[in-house]
């Protein structure tokens, strides 16, 4: 499985979700059935602070995962840029990242103007 690259967007004080559907090089999905998963976001990749992400899997069969954070975690995150990826846990336990790029977290401006 090779890694797949996107970069994310989250504005602070809102929930945020983004949806995958992973496939292979050949263009077939990847199937998930029995797949776990963690998706974390750090400030630089050395840092030992980070946030978690939900991870649920939407249709497993077709690839398709969706990762998540409720407007109650997004409204502590500091305004800049982030690094995060998915991890998949196989069901022989073996790990692969299967998703990696930046976050950039928003503070938008007429927040708390309403």
């Amino acid at each position: 499985m090779s890694v797949y690259v996107r970069n994310l967007v989250i504005n602070t004080s809102s929930d945020f979700n983004e949806t995958f559907e992973l496939i292979q090089s050949g263009g077939n999905v990847i199937n998930l059935v029995g797949f776990a998963g963690t998706c974390f976001m750090r400030k630089t990749p050395e840092n030992s602070s980070y946030v978690g992400f939900g991870v649920s899997f939407i249709d497993r069969a077709n690839g398709k995962v969706n990762i998540s954070m409720a407007s109650t975690i997004t409204s502590t995150l500091k305004p800049g840029r982030y690094v995060y990826d998915l991890m998949l846990i196989r069901p022989n336990t073996t790990k692969t990242i299967a998703v990696e790029g930046t976050v950039l977290v928003r503070s938008g401006i007429s927040t708390g103007c309403f």
